[in-house]
């Protein structure tokens, strides 16, 4: 197991925490262990939605340690396998399979691909005091992990070109204001808030939680008679979504409704 990168389990919550001072930058170890816990996410049935956040209260992530790209032979090619890593950058940005939600716990500045990395995940609590802010262009590169590809669907357009092309800090409360961030709290109570949304979102069925996941992005740029056609019975394209409607839970929560009981999810 990586030191650098800190798993734990609480009930149906798994927790992965970037301990690297000062910065919590990231490498190929800590890629590969991130990506390693959140395969654990997926493949252990009872677990359910992930947190990922950084240790201290200073830093979140500040992206790839360009100490160790500068030290790597300047060959294009030596650096890129070098830090090619199972599910992309930080075991997260490329993870396509990954079918559970994963929250960004933010407790401290989110820098270039700590941003990135915050923008791979489905929700985003920040403590009040961070900032996010994207520098890549000032070091001759795009920030080409997730902002330049996420950050215009998630902002509008103008405000994701102004903070890609000027490398401007985002205070939380702005990113509050946006949509960017979902709970904003003081730096004492972000992973009570963290694990209190974990803990909402895991209280949903097991396979509905799944086939959301796989459902909005695959619907998300469609015409809207091409997105109700898709959620229909039948379509392939959506197998997780299609394994939902016929699973056993889907009539469990209508039972449990008519019967005044909590479900019993079974998952399947």
């Amino acid at each position: 197991m990586n030191q650098e990168v800190r798993v734990a389990t609480q009930d149906q919550v798994v927790e992965i925490t970037i301990d690297r001072p000062p910065a919590n930058a990231i490498n190929p170890g800590v890629s590969n262990a991130i990506f390693e816990a959140l395969t654990m996410l997926q493949n252990e049935d009872d677990l359910r939605v992930g947190i990922i956040t950084g240790g201290g209260e200073r830093i979140f992530s500040a992206g790839w340690d360009l100490k160790e790209i500068a030290a790597i032979d300047s060959n294009e090619e030596a650096v890129n396998s070098a830090f090619q890593c199972p599910g992309g950058f930080a075991g997260i940005s490329e993870f396509w399979g990954l079918k559970k939600p994963v929250i960004a716990a933010i407790n401290g500045i989110a820098v270039g691909g700590g941003f990135e990395i915050a923008l791979a995940c489905d929700l985003i609590v920040a403590a009040d005091h961070v900032e996010f802010f994207l520098p890549e262009m000032q070091r001759g590169f795009l920030p080409d992990v997730g902002a330049v590809q996420i950050l215009p669907r998630r902002l509008p357009y103008n405000v994701a070109l102004d903070l890609l092309y000027t490398g401007r800090r985002m205070g939380a409360a702005e990113a509050m204001r946006w949509g960017l961030v979902n709970r904003l709290c003081p730096a004492d109570l972000l992973m009570d808030t963290a694990r209190a949304l974990a803990r909402d979102i895991a209280r949903g069925a097991p396979l509905a939680l799944q086939a959301l996941k796989e459902v909005v992005p695959a619907i998300y740029n469609l015409p809207l008679p091409d997105a109700f056609a898709a959620t229909k019975p039948g379509n392939d394209a959506l197998p997780t979504y299609q394994r939902m409607l016929m699973s056993e839970d889907f009539m469990e929560g209508p039972r449990a409704f008519a019967e005044k009981r909590d479900p019993v999810w079974k998952g399947k």
